[in-house]
């Protein structure tokens, strides 16, 4: 992460403008496997939620370390 963003002179931490741009990932992929009907398969979805959050968020952090080099 590369520390905190200027935004008209407030600062937010990088961490918390990444976890906005995955909860909107996050809704757009919850929204595609609603539509195919994926939920069927899942056992907890709740846990599957949590866990594709993670997911997403880490593949988020991944590729913002990657674009800033």
């Amino acid at each position: 992460m590369i520390g905190d963003l200027d935004i008209s002179g407030v600062f937010l931490p990088t961490l918390l403008v990444m976890m906005g741009l995955t909860y909107l990932l996050y809704l757009v992929v919850h929204a595609l496997l609603t539509r195919i009907h994926f939920y069927r398969l899942v056992w907890h979805r709740a846990l599957f939620n949590v866990g594709l959050y993670a997911l997403l968020l880490g593949a988020v952090d991944t590729l913002s370390r990657y674009l800033m080099t």
